[in-house]
């Protein structure tokens, strides 16, 4: 699959995150390489661990490719993993199996050395991810050019969640806990982790990046009032600063769990998305009727749709479809697939929504 430079044909869904029209809503899907394919697994068994994966460029290339060799899918999101950051930031990131990312030795207080040592130092995206731009510029040389290319950050918050909780958790009370008793160190780990996205997603969109995707995956965790304080400015931040420094690149924002009291916020002239992620939870009608065409969103199928029979996955598609219209939107899941999955149900989630978005719009001609 290589790209042809002296033919280049603008991805749907590079059109899609701009409002242009589209003929069919494109898909993609959050973690689409993933341990729910066959090929996936393998190389990972050839790899080793999860992160030599991620930092060794010619594996984490082929992992993103795969799903593509599989499925019609309208775009690679490069293979790598949020922790990366803090990584560049000197912590400690595990994979443990059964259990997700850790931490061995976490943040717990603002007065751990480690914390000023984090404030004070200067992070060279080049030298700590350099691997993450080399893979995107191999999978650039071999995906094809109506494929789009996204790369991605996790969001400030969701980083300092994880920083100082240590891994997953049901309530996220130790990093909650440093919003409302430390308030001025967190604004602190905060600025200094947006300053590190801002570098570290301008150097993927150098390394061939079209489309860039902040996840804050753990939004939903903060009460609205601090959402406003601890989050929205500096999701703005980084939209402001990206737009300048790249201004063709399109942005996408995931604030998972915000979209009832977010949405009007992010679809403001303050906010320079393209794109709006949305989880499974919120209405699509209310959304369409909110945004009203100021934005193009994303998703927001829930991914257990998919462990249902075909004829329910095409049903529920085309109630997604026809809920929101065809135009303006990124057909996705409203969070990423698991390893339980079924990679045939996952091609029959893309082949639905190319058909039935297609079919949709030939009868309005």
């Amino acid at each position: 699959m290589a790209e042809n430079s002296l033919n280049y044909e603008k991805p749907l869904l590079l059109k899609a995150c701009f409002g242009e029209k589209t003929e069919i809503v494109p898909v993609w899907i959050m973690r689409q390489a993933g341990r729910y394919l066959p090929e996936f697994r393998e190389t990972r068994k050839q790899g080793g661990d999860f992160f030599k994966c991620c930092q060794t460029p010619e594996i984490a290339a082929e992992l993103t490719l795969q799903p593509l060799r599989r499925f019609n899918l309208d775009a690679a999101i490069i293979f790598s993993d949020i922790l990366v950051v803090p990584q560049a930031l000197g912590m400690q990131v595990i994979m443990v199996e059964s259990k997700g990312p850790t931490f061995p030795d976490p943040l717990s207080e603002p007065s751990d050395s480690r914390f000023l040592e984090m404030i004070e130092k200067q992070v060279n995206v080049q030298l700590s991810l350099g691997y993450v731009f080399e893979a995107l510029k191999l999978v650039r040389q071999q995906l094809d050019s109506s494929k789009a290319l996204i790369g991605f950050s996790g969001g400030p918050w969701t980083l300092m969640a994880y920083m100082i909780e240590g891994g997953g958790s049901k309530t996220w009370h130790n990093a909650k806990r440093w919003l409302y008793q430390y308030p001025n160190q967190s604004h602190q780990l905060l600025t200094k982790l947006t300053q590190i996205i801002i570098d570290y997603l301008e150097a993927q969109a150098i390394a061939g990046a079209q489309i860039l995707q902040v996840f804050e995956t753990w939004a939903g965790e903060l009460a609205p009032d601090m959402f406003d304080q601890f989050l929205l400015p500096y999701l703005f931040q980084i939209a402001n600063e990206l737009k300048q420094r790249v201004p063709n690149i399109a942005l996408i924002v995931f604030p998972k769990g915000t979209l009832y009291y977010s949405l009007e916020k992010l679809i403001s002239n303050e906010s320079k998305y393209d794109v709006i992620g949305l989880d499974w939870t919120v209405d699509l009608t209310w959304v369409k009727n909110t945004v009203a065409g100021k934005k193009t969103v994303q998703g927001n199928l829930d991914p257990v749709v998919l462990a249902a029979e075909p004829a329910v996955i095409q049903k529920q598609v085309e109630r997604m479809i026809k809920q929101f219209g065809t135009q303006k939107l990124i057909a996705n899941l409203g969070h990423g697939l698991q390893p339980w999955h079924n990679f045939e149900h996952v091609e029959c989630f893309i082949e639905s929504v190319h058909q039935i978005s297609k079919q949709i719009n030939q009868n309005s001609l």
